[in-house]
């Protein structure tokens, strides 16, 4: 009977358990008493939102909604009346019409920066390697005409 009344049961279950409510009025009164302990619980135990919270939830949505949502919460019909009749959802439907991802404005410079020094370090690694490329080969020219012009020594015949 938790699950039912935290919503976590298959629809079979639910729809077992709402003819067992419709004809047992037993089961009725416990289900009605087990949610005003849950009812309790969870407003001594629960975390109060942020302040403001309420206020800015209100701006985001439009007026009519906010009335139905009151009209919904503060209505006292019968219970057992309520629990034979198809549920309402109380919640509002909120549609996104953005669907990017939004980050810090300070991951952005940092992403920008990294961005930056990755091009410097690759030029730099660029021309440090043809550099070093062109002094091996000038070396092996240096070498090489060394070899050639150098007069050899006395006792060495090539």
């Amino acid at each position: 009977m938790e699950s039912y009344l935290l919503g976590l049961v298959s629809r079979e279950e639910k729809e077992q358990l709402e003819h067992v409510l419709a004809t047992d009025p037993d089961v009725l009164s416990e289900l009605n008493e087990l949610e005003a302990q849950m009812e309790q619980y969870f407003l001594e135990n629960g975390v109060p939102p942020p302040p403001g919270i309420k206020t800015a939830i209100e701006q985001r949505i439009n007026k009519p909604e906010i009335e139905k949502w009151d009209q919904d919460t503060h209505t006292d019909t019968n219970q057992s009346q309520a629990r034979t009749e198809a549920p309402k959802p109380n919640y509002i439907d909120v549609e996104v019409d953005n669907t990017h991802i939004r980050v810090h404005k300070h991951w952005k410079t940092a992403f920008i920066a990294v961005f930056i020094l990755s091009k410097v370090f690759l030029i730099l690694g660029l021309y440090y390697y043809f550099k070093s490329s062109s002094q091996q080969d000038e070396i092996q020219r240096l070498k090489s005409s060394v070899q050639q012009t150098a007069p050899l020594p006395q006792g060495v015949t090539p």
